[in-house]
């Protein structure tokens, strides 16, 4: 596996200090702090100045922090203690910043409220540590890679079931299963199984309902490897191909989703790739029946920066990882929709999610 980039890091955010207006920054997003310093804890805070840096977390993960910090390389100081004492240790740490950050996107009113009584006027900042997460090592592209393969893999599994009566839930369980047993150390996100009329609601929870021959089947689903996570939506139409208006759907859906992909490359605006999938449904009748972005970016989180849609103002550049995944909706009738999760290259893109699209199943 290929190790992480983790070192240079913190000296990379150091240089979007000056841009962000502070001194100092408390990092309290948890995937903030492990892609900073390795630490994968379900508690702690981090303190970063241009002097250095301090990981605080309580007495759970003494042996982990030390551990998962020193096997990053990443150059942290680690202070193990109670929630106050964590606080106090901060604000210990920050105390020579006259301009000290908080991530105005993750802190509540009344935590802000709090880190201004410990430490005086704060500042809020917004993507400072988002923003280099964009661009992805070639470390995270192997995990990302992984939890996708894996995924494949799971959904080659369980695919015959689709015919076999099975319930949305059941399909869905099985899933999660092979996703597991294949090497996942968990999915990336609620598995989506919509089968017939619950196929045109895009972010469906299965249920108990039967999938039935001659309906569309919606699978969205991803794993999670070291921390990384895939993303991959395939419709199937169980019993044969697909018939009638529900073929048009297929048809469409496919196209615009291949010319999204096409699109993906470094200096091509996030809006543009998103404007090209809605032109081909728009051009279909049906530009009120996609009613969600295009895609996103994918890592520690399923969602991440940049943001392709309409309103994403990023342009790709060689190293994000973003999904591509138009869909169309009927209600009715049945919705489809196809993604995959790809890396921009230097030449293009590279698909890192390859299980094959073929509606029949």
């Amino acid at each position: 596996m290929i190790p992480l980039d983790v070192a240079g890091r913190l000296d990379r955010l150091r240089e979007r200090f000056h841009d962000a207006g502070v001194d100092a920054l408390v990092v309290t997003n948890l995937s903030n702090v492990r892609y900073l310093t390795g630490f994968t804890g379900s508690a702690g805070l981090l303190a970063v100045s241009a002097a250095g840096a301090l990981l605080t977390t309580d007495g759970r993960y003494r042996t982990q922090s030390a551990e998962q910090v020193a096997a990053a390389g990443a150059p942290v100081e680690i202070a193990v203690g109670a929630l106050g004492a964590q606080r106090e240790a901060v604000r210990a740490f920050v105390s020579a910043a006259a301009r000290v950050g908080l991530e105005a996107d993750h802190v509540s009113w009344n935590d802000s409220r709090q880190w201004r009584e410990l430490v005086g006027e704060v500042l809020p900042t917004s993507g400072q540590v988002e923003a280099l997460r964009e661009i992805k090592d070639a470390g995270e592209v192997d995990r990302v890679a992984r939890a996708a393969a894996i995924a494949d893999a799971a959904l080659g599994d369980v695919l015959a079931m689709l015919s076999s009566g099975v319930t949305e839930s059941q399909l869905a369980l099985e899933l999660d299963a092979a996703m597991c047993r294949g090497g996942a150390e968990s999915v990336a996100f609620e598995t989506i199984v919509a089968a017939g009329p619950n196929s045109a609601k895009p972010h469906h929870r299965p249920t108990d309902r039967r999938i039935g021959r001659g309906e569309a089947v919606v699978i969205d689903f991803g794993a999670t490897f070291d921390g990384y996570r895939s993303d991959m939506t395939r419709t199937f139409y169980v019993g044969g191909e697909p018939e009638g208006e529900l073929a048009k759907v297929f048809d469409v859906v496919a196209d615009a989703q291949a010319l999204g992909v096409a699109a993906v490359a470094p200096g091509v605006a996030c809006s543009k790739v998103d404007a090209i999938c809605r032109d081909v449904i728009a051009a279909a009748g049906w530009a009120e029946r996609f009613e969600h972005g295009t895609g996103h970016g994918v890592g520690l989180d399923i969602h991440e920066a940049p943001t392709v849609n309409a309103l994403g103002t990023a342009t790709l550049a060689a190293g994000m990882i973003v999904t591509v995944e138009p869909g169309v909706y009927l209600p009715g009738t049945g919705g489809v929709r196809i993604e995959d999760t790809l890396v921009v290259v230097e030449t293009g893109s590279r698909a890192l999610t390859n299980f094959t699209k073929t509606a029949a199943a």
